[in-house]
């Protein structure tokens, strides 16, 4: 299966992909095709004024994707006509999916659902850190930074040969070697 990337209007993809799929549903695709289009999400914490809440952010910002073989000539004009569409990527002549590394690390994400949950990890005796279980396993090689005090990881994602710095959450674990007081 292909992955294709559709750029919106940054922060409006929630808008975006509501309006793209009821205009889906009016051109006749099932509501089948209409999942296919989806927006990766991460779940983070965030401390205002002293406040600790959970909110969800975009995973791509500005990016929302859709999953099939091809994009129909009936869904490039369908996207193209939502509101807050910007351009299909490579460029709107010339779409393509996504290159295998993209793609690998988009599907990693998608196997924690459409919205990614937190990490579980520890910190070892050099103070780098483990990840045990959730979305940044198999991403310590792309860990930019840690807060620790946050419990975030800015790691770094491409799309289309451009990069981005995106903050993961992460709850942190005791080692084995401390819960033994060792």
């Amino acid at each position: 299966m292909k992955y294709f990337a559709v750029q919106v209007r940054s922060g409006k993809e929630e808008h975006f992909l509501e309006l793209a799929r009821q205009n889906m549903s009016r051109s006749g695709y099932t509501e089948e095709d209409c999942a296919r289009l989806f927006w990766p999400r991460r779940s983070l914490r965030e401390r205002r004024r002293g406040v600790v809440n959970d909110c969800v952010k975009p995973l791509y910002p500005g990016y929302i994707f859709y999953m099939g073989e091809e994009i129909s000539p009936d869904l490039h004009w369908i996207l193209r006509r939502s509101p807050g569409f910007s351009r299909f990527l490579k460029d709107n002549r010339n779409i393509e999916p996504l290159t295998e590394n993209d793609r690998e690390i988009l599907t990693h994400f998608l196997r924690f659902g459409e919205v990614t949950g937190r990490s579980k990890v520890y910190f070892d005796e050099n103070n780098r850190i483990v990840v045990v279980s959730g979305p940044m396993s198999g991403l310590e090689g792309i860990i930019e930074r840690v807060d620790r005090r946050k419990g975030r990881a800015k790691i770094r994602l491409s799309l289309n040969n451009n990069s981005m710095l995106v903050d993961l959450a992460f709850d942190v674990i005791k080692s084995a070697e401390e819960k033994n007081g060792k």
